[in-house]
């Protein structure tokens, strides 16, 4: 499975915003730590015989540090990792009154998950070594991880066949519907750029209650958000077949348990096809998308989903959703030393081909939260939409989002 990421080039660019003033110096020591306590984060993808493998650097990365870089975020988000070279990059954008931490990571050796549990254990080092200088470096650790694929448990390939088989059958008897791009122009001229909401810790805090309410998850409630803004940008009246992808964690369905702090990919997706309509309730799509994916989970689905990856270019619409809706879940701020003032922290994924020629494509949204405050991503390639189209969807989402959280009453409310 792990292959599939080499010709897929997507990477998670985790980033945090602070005030106080980094220490360059420190912030090195503490990034080259963590380099030498995982070996993925030393390593290059290289081609041999059988494949693709990951072959250590002669030399790991390092911390760049960049003066006066205020706007210096959005050419860090643009920035590759091409094949062949370092998996990681971390750099500091030193600016006045305002420092941000970027870290970029290969999805060939990370998830959502490990990239925020990389991203905090940076900071932890980096306090750890502001409060007491001559801390010895981190000892060299060559003990790899275990790829996700030699977790799994045992399974019949006849069982993988078969669930193949059912998931094709069913994507061509129910294909869905994906939205046609709005901008033209050559790809070579486009880049990443993000429309981003972010809700009140009040607001966030509102919205979990609406969803424990209406007995539906936080995830079920923004993809139905999203799910119905998306209907109401395809033509008809009726309803229309439309898509839904929800990655799934597997580090605790695995045996033994996969810590959050391990350098791998561990995780997979769950799609759904759902009819929906221009005056679809966003609450009603939510049940549908929250029921679907606790009755996959139940069924061990997502293990089959794993083993099935490789069969995917097979039957490419396998992969299809209309939205794509990550979800990392809520999250502790990363621990900050004295002296030090968090202001924001961003998680986006990214990637390296984007194909305008396409005509259409998902509407990816990534949902993180940080600290109690729920912020929504949503990446798009400047060649495919444009920012009229992705900060009207923006707009259109959080509407949704704030009209359900109202719906949740005041924090504390005996009725949620």
């Amino acid at each position: 499975m792990e292959t599939l990421y080499v010709g897929q080039r997507s990477r998670a660019v985790i980033s945090c915003a602070v005030s106080g003033g980094v220490d360059p110096q420190v912030l090195t020591a503490a990034f080259a730590d963590l380099t030498a306590k995982h070996p993925p984060l030393r390593c290059r993808i290289a081609r041999e015989d059988a494949g693709f493998v990951l072959q250590e650097l002669d030399t790991p990365p390092r911390l760049v540090v960049r003066e006066g870089a205020e706007d210096g975020y959005a050419a860090e988000l643009n920035a590759p990792l091409p094949v062949g070279g370092p998996l990681v990059r971390a750099t500091l954008l030193r600016g006045t009154g305002t420092d941000t931490v970027v870290l970029a990571i290969d999805h060939a050796i990370v998830d959502g998950h490990s990239a925020i549990a990389l991203h905090h254990a940076l900071w932890e080092r980096y306090g750890q070594l502001l409060a007491a200088p001559g801390t010895a470096p981190e000892p060299w650790c060559t003990d790899w991880p275990a790829p996700l694929t030699e977790l799994l448990p045992p399974c019949p390939e006849e069982d993988v066949a078969q669930y193949f088989e059912r998931r094709v059958a069913a994507v061509r008897t129910h294909p869905v519907e994906l939205v046609s791009y709005d901008a033209a122009g050559g790809a070579e001229d486009g880049r990443i750029e993000v429309a981003r909401l972010r809700l009140s810790t009040e607001q966030t805090a509102q919205l979990r209650h609406a969803a424990a309410a209406f007995g539906v998850s936080v995830q079920g409630l923004v993809a139905g958000a999203l799910l119905a803004a998306a209907r109401r940008r395809l033509p008809g009246e009726g309803p229309r077949t439309l898509g839904c992808l929800s990655p799934v964690d597997l580090r605790s369905r695995v045996t033994p348990p996969v810590p959050r702090e391990l350098m791998i990919a561990a995780v997979t997706s769950h799609v759904q096809a759902l009819d929906v309509a221009p005056d679809s309730d966003p609450v009603e799509l939510a049940r549908t998308v929250t029921g679907g994916l606790r009755r996959s989970l139940e069924a061990g689905e997502p293990l089959l989903e794993v083993r099935i990856m490789p069969r995917v270019p097979e039957f490419p619409p396998l992969m299809a959703g209309t939205v794509i809706v990550t979800n990392m879940g809520a999250v502790a701020a990363p621990p900050m030393p004295e002296g030090l003032e968090l202001l924001d922290v961003r998680l986006v994924p990214a990637r390296e081909q984007y194909f305008p020629q396409a005509g259409r494509s998902p509407l990816m949204a990534c949902v993180t939260t940080f600290d109690g405050r729920l912020a929504m991503e949503f990446p798009y390639w400047t060649e495919c939409f444009g920012e009229p189209f992705m900060t009207a969807l923006r707009d259109e989402a959080q509407s949704a989002l704030l009209d359900l959280a109202a719906l949740g009453g005041p924090t504390g409310s005996a009725a949620c």
